[in-house]
């Protein structure tokens, strides 16, 4: 198939999934696709993660989500009941493992019989597509609140069409934001086409009367990203996921520590996701967002992370974002205890609660930082369009090869790598270098004026050492890495 932003046609979608349900033994047990969808419709609406985004976005409200998978089904279920029960916790994930990730299927079956033998996982996820249909139904059916699957799959495609026939409403990644920050050398082609696949299920269940969410992955690599480069890819995935028929998309962000810039980001992030859907004539889909708590190093001092997930659960919702993806206070040493999990959760619910219903005035300063967020993504957006002659799936493959977009510290083969972040003094992202991103002079000054600020501050050049300097600041306990 040749690449386009175009909707798949039925011809197509079948020919592909012929393949895709033989890739695994239990790809069979999700053949039947009426089947599957009239069991998705038996699922609850408070089980159904669309609708629940939806009623939170309306009602002003900020859910809690965790992260969490483990390799057993019962295990799973246990791990899950307890976030739920003990945390709060108002969405579930089920975390999938890294061999799942990578469709190493039969290396993950060694896993799950290795974990079966000495009782505990031996694998740093849920294995959805081993467990098949029936296993993702038992874990669906034995919690209380919607689903979903979050990863990092560049080819996610018989992922998703079994957490979907398993009752799963919503499904995390997309063709460049599972790719760029998670692979070497997969082509952003390969990947976009994987994805459209993946989007055009959603659209035929849409289509059959199952809401079903999309989320892109905000955060990119998770390392001091430009609110304007993780903006544009949201975006561009929310669009080509709502030319496959996609209806509730939520579009993300990941912290990056300055509490206006942060704001700034997940309100343009809104509204320009909204505007550019709408442009381009897609009037009925629901956009939310979601504020993942910081995502680089974290300080191994428990007392000290706690203060990490607290400034995150405030900025999410001061910044009116629908859900916020919590971190818990073993960040620093590996994958936590269900009980340090349960803590972060009530650490970010209780920090919810107390802002509940409060959003940030809107300064001069804040509006600035909108604006200069909104501008630079359009630019990025736009020009995808133009070297595509109008389609943004091409536009986006050419784009990446051109720098146009450029995700740092990506191991991607097919990123630029050209543009380099730095904080300015106040701690919010600049670009420090621009590679081939095509901003205005006026943009580019804005920048480096800001940077150059920074630099008089401490008395030295601006520069890489900066870049260097911010990426371990946080686990040493402050935001900008001042020059010692």
């Amino acid at each position: 198939m040749e690449l386009n932003n175009k909707k798949w046609t039925d011809d197509e979608f079948y020919s592909v999934r012929k393949e895709i349900l033989n890739t695994w033994e239990t790809g069979k047990g999700v053949a039947d696709l009426e089947k599957n969808i009239e069991y998705a419709k038996s699922v609850p609406d408070h089980k159904n993660f669309a609708k629940k985004m939806e009623l939170a976005k309306n009602e002003g409200i900020t859910l809690a989500q965790p992260r969490a998978g483990v390799a057993l089904i019962d295990k799973h279920i246990e791990l899950l009941r307890y976030l739920q029960d003990e945390g709060g916790a108002d969405l579930l994930p089920s975390t999938i493992d890294a061999y799942t990730r990578l469709n190493r299927y039969d290396e993950c079956q060694v896993g799950i019989e290795e974990s079966r033998k000495v009782g505990r996982s031996l694998l740093n996820g849920f294995p959805g597509v081993n467990h098949g249909v029936e296993g993702c139904r038992k874990v669906l059916e034995a919690v209380n609140v919607p689903l979903e699957a979050r990863h990092g799959t560049p080819d996610a495609r018989l992922l998703t069409e079994i957490i979907h026939a398993a009752g799963w409403t919503s499904n995390e990644g997309g063709g460049i934001s599972y790719n760029i920050p998670y692979a070497k050398s997969v082509s952003i082609e390969k990947t976009i086409k994987d994805w459209q696949y993946c989007d055009r299920l959603v659209g035929i269940y849409e289509e059959a009367g199952v809401s079903i969410n999309r989320e892109p992955f905000g955060p990119l690599t998770g390392t001091i990203v430009p609110p304007s480069t993780s903006n544009a890819v949201a975006i561009v995935e929310a669009l080509m996921a709502a030319e496959q028929g996609v209806k509730s998309i939520t579009v993300g962000y990941g912290q990056c520590g300055n509490l206006i810039q942060d704001v700034a980001a997940i309100r343009a992030l809104q509204s320009q996701c909204d505007e550019y859907l709408r442009n381009n004539g897609y009037n009925d889909c629901v956009v939310t967002t979601v504020f993942h708590q910081w995502m680089g190093g974290f300080p191994a001092d428990e007392a000290k992370a706690f203060g990490v997930i607290s400034n995150g659960a405030a900025t999410a919702t001061l910044a009116g974002a629908t859900k916020v993806i919590v971190k818990t206070p073993h960040e620093a040493i590996g994958i936590p205890t269900k009980e340090a999990n349960c803590e972060g959760i009530k650490t970010t619910k209780m920090t919810i609660n107390l802002l509940q219903g409060q959003q940030l005035a809107m300064s001069d300063e804040l509006k600035t930082e909108i604006a200069i967020i909104k501008a630079e993504t359009k630019c990025m957006i736009d020009k995808l369009y133009e070297i595509g002659k109008g389609d943004l799936a091409i536009g986006a493959v050419k784009g990446f090869d051109m720098g146009v977009v450029d995700i740092p510290f990506a191991p991607s083969k097919y990123n630029y790598g050209k543009m380099m972040p730095a904080r300015d003094n106040n701690g919010a992202v600049r670009y420090l270098k621009f590679g081939n991103i095509p901003f205005t002079k006026e943009l580019k000054d804005y920048n480096m004026k800001k940077l150059e600020e920074r630099g008089k501050f401490e008395g030295r050049e601006v520069g890489f050492q900066m870049t260097v300097d911010d990426i371990f600041a946080v686990g040493k306990g402050r935001l900008v890495g001042r020059l010692e």
